[in-house]
């Protein structure tokens, strides 16, 4: 069985590897004048360059000269040149082991290091564990042991070694935050946790995999079982803030990650407390997510109200479309008739009578009555026809959330909190003086009846409107949420803003910052002033008052345009397949897709790929399955769960950039520093999951949404 691995080649190499870049040779090999005499004093050319290879090896990358280590030619020839050598005399350095020792503990002495000794080990897993507990990724945990041994003045050992070290740092990590995560626990809870991984006859699955479950579609049914689940999951009794602070964030990130792939049958064989950590932090997410999936649900029920309203609304105008015909007709001979009466001085009524009929006005009087109302219709009222799906869900949806608001929605927090206390007491009756938050004010006279009472039926209906509005907008919150929590929780906290602030190489006073721009802008605006007059700026003129611009010619000449279509002329024409592969080999993007539990890469670099192309492409997994060859949908799929991230796939695309901005023939077009974003829509499969939203197709905000409106970024290069 093949050994973990902490690192790829290219994190081997970027840690220990010898750097041949000018730059780098010069920040850590040049020699100081005391470094220079040391180094003199040797014996012959060969021993002076040599004592000054070992000196540098030992100060970066801090191995010093091991015996069969090739020392690159870049550093050697560096080094001759300080030393007025010639790097040719490196070559019979070696001939005497014991001189190469000799030299080596001069140098220990000189730089005050020691070698590494077993005693050392738990100081490199100490420090692995330390850099483990923010990151399971391999190079940061191993930077973290090179640079602690350092700071200890000790040699570094074998990369090996180093590697194993953060392998068991990163383990004891792991172990250390799945603790500090069950700790605050009870024993009757950590028992509601495992009774989560034991099947559920009534419900024929585990109840893990049935919160794990979320509804999408928009019901009644479905939000009823959105609010269970998210009452099961508070029945728990787990403590968010208690939890989240033992942890840093991205531990706690990773065992939610963990919880959302892991079968049941798998996180039943995990350790005890690890099962249980995984468990506790999948519900916290859990909680959250349900959340939000119930008001996002909420949300469309209560819209799809007043949308079929609405189409109702615009039916009803159709299908009266032929009786206005008849009307504006029998309107338009009524005018007539009255018209020719006034010029023949005639009785008015009589003309009518003989013209157009007196009983065809009479009998076309309930049409126009009828189309008046229908004209005058709010949509409050015509929601209110649905009452009964609202009474479906809503005493339900307002007892699950503690709703929070300024002070300007403290009447819609009032309405609210009447709404739960009649469907608690099981009264219908509104109070006389209960508040009206409703911005409408056809609303504000529509739910009161003629005896001055408050229609229950629409006054609920627009309660739950406007709620939804605000809470759309930001002006209603709730805490146990992702996405509707009060609006500053989603920026700095004023300390960290602060520290942030006083680092930047600017001014942070905002009223000094503006008198400033104020100043620049009145400065131009006069100098634009006085150029305009002067007739002094090209393609711009006044005219009779007006500021006339001549438009801009095209910013790209037909020569380019030609070119162009040259280039693309002699580009081959290959399989998208075959170019993903040659993107992965020439980058190594594939080293950031690792195992979600192990840090592992991939055995199968094809699986990988073919699973980046079915995310990309929207193709899906099982399509892709069948049009590839040699990978099935249960290797794509496991790929998919355990191995594809946003976190991976950021760096993934950092690793990318990175090979881009290292092409000599990208700065051409510029240094990388400016860049440009648009939005771009693509449509995609399973349109119904976003039918109830305001904008469907836009996607709306839900998981389920599948249109996307991307925002492509072009650099400079």
């Amino acid at each position: 069985m093949a050994r973990r691995e902490l690192l790829t080649d290219d994190e081997r190499g970027r840690l220990f590897g010898i750097p041949e870049g000018e730059s780098e040779l010069i920040r850590h090999y040049t020699l100081s004048p005391a470094e220079f005499d040391l180094a003199a004093d040797r014996r012959g050319s060969r021993n002076r360059l040599g004592f000054a290879v070992q000196l540098c090896l030992l100060r970066y990358p801090g191995f010093g000269l091991r015996a069969g280590d090739a020392v690159p030619d870049a550093l050697l020839t560096y080094l001759a040149h300080q030393l007025g050598l010639s790097a040719a005399a490196f070559r019979d350095y070696s001939r005497r082991t014991q001189t190469r020792l000799d030299h080596a503990g001069e140098l220990f002495g000189y730089l005050g290091l020691r070698p590494f000794i077993r005693a050392d080990v738990p100081l490199a897993l100490d420090l692995a564990a330390a850099a483990a507990w923010s990151t399971d990724k391999g190079e940061p945990i191993a930077h973290g042991i090179v640079e602690g041994l350092r700071s200890a003045k000790i040699i570094l050992p074998a990369p090996d070694t180093i590697e194993r070290a953060g392998l068991a740092g990163r383990a004891r990590a792991r172990r250390k935050a799945a603790e500090a995560l069950v700790a605050p626990l009870a024993p009757e809870q950590l028992g509601r946790l495992d009774a989560l991984l034991v099947n559920d006859a009534a419900l024929n699955s585990t109840r893990f995999a049935w919160l794990r479950d979320i509804p999408e579609s928009p019901s009644t049914t479905n939000i009823n079982d959105l609010l269970d689940r998210l009452a099961f999951v508070r029945g728990i009794g787990i403590s968010a803030d208690d939890v989240m602070s033992a942890v840093h964030e991205h531990r706690f990130r990773q065992f939610v990650r963990e919880g959302a792939v892991a079968p049941a049958f798998l996180l039943s064989d995990y350790s005890a407390n690890r099962r249980r950590a995984t468990l506790i932090a999948s519900l916290i997410d859990l909680e959250m997510r349900l959340a939000d999936a119930a008001i996002d649900m909420f949300d469309k029920l209560v819209g799809s109200l007043f949308s079929r309203a609405r189409r109702g609304q615009e039916r009803r105008y159709q299908a009266t479309t032929r009786d206005v015909g008849q009307l504006m007709r029998l309107f338009g001979r009524t005018i007539a008739a009255l018209s020719e009466a006034r010029e023949g001085d005639t009785d008015a009524l009589a003309v009518i009578d003989e013209t157009v009929g007196w009983h065809r006005l009479l009998a076309a009087k309930p049409q126009i009555d009828a189309l008046a109302e229908l004209a005058d219709e709010d949509m409050l009222a015509a929601a209110t026809e649905r009452y009964g799906t609202i009474r479906r869900f809503a005493p339900a949806f307002l007892e699950a959330f503690a709703f929070r608001a300024a002070g300007g929605g403290a009447s819609l927090l009032r309405a609210v909190e009447i709404l739960r206390e009649l469907n608690r007491r099981g009264r219908r009756d509104v109070p006389d003086d209960a508040p009206l938050p409703f911005k409408n004010r056809q609303w504000k006279r529509l739910v009161r009846q003629g005896n001055g009472r408050i229609d229950r039926r629409l006054y609920e209906t627009a309660v739950l409107s406007t709620l939804r509005d605000r809470l759309r907008a930001g002006d209603v919150w709730i805490e146990c949420s992702r996405n509707y929590r009060r609006f500053d929780a989603y920026l700095l906290s004023k300390r960290a803003a602060v520290e942030i602030a006083t680092g930047l190489p600017i001014g942070v006073a905002a009223d000094a910052y503006i008198a400033s721009r104020a100043r620049v802008l009145d400065w131009r605006l006069k100098r634009f002033s006085a150029l305009l007059r002067q007739d002094k700026l090209e393609g711009v003129s006044m005219v009779r008052g007006k500021l006339k611009v001549k438009p801009l010619p095209p910013a790209t000449p037909p020569e380019a345009d030609m070119l162009d279509r040259k280039l693309d002329a002699l580009l081959p024409r290959l399989r998208i397949t075959d170019l993903l592969r040659e993107v992965a080999a020439r980058t190594g993007f594939l080293s950031a897709f690792r195992d979600l539990r192990s840090g592992k890469i991939h055995d199968n670099p094809n699986a990988v790929l073919a699973t980046v192309l079915a995310d990309g492409t929207n193709l899906g997994l099982e399509r892709m399955a069948n049009a590839s060859q040699g990978v099935s949908y249960a290797q794509l799929a496991w790929t998919h769960n355990w191995y594809l991230s946003e976190e991976n796939y950021r760096a993934a695309l950092a690793m990318i950039v990175d090979a881009h901005h290292r092409l000599p023939f990208a700065r051409h077009w510029g240094d990388g520093t400016a860049s440009s974003s648009d939005g771009q829509f693509f449509r995609a499969g399973r349109e119904r999951a976003g039918a109830a939203e305001v904008n469907a197709k836009y996607g709306g905000r839900t998981r389920s949404a599948r249109n996307r409106t991307l925002i492509p970024r072009l650099l400079d290069q």
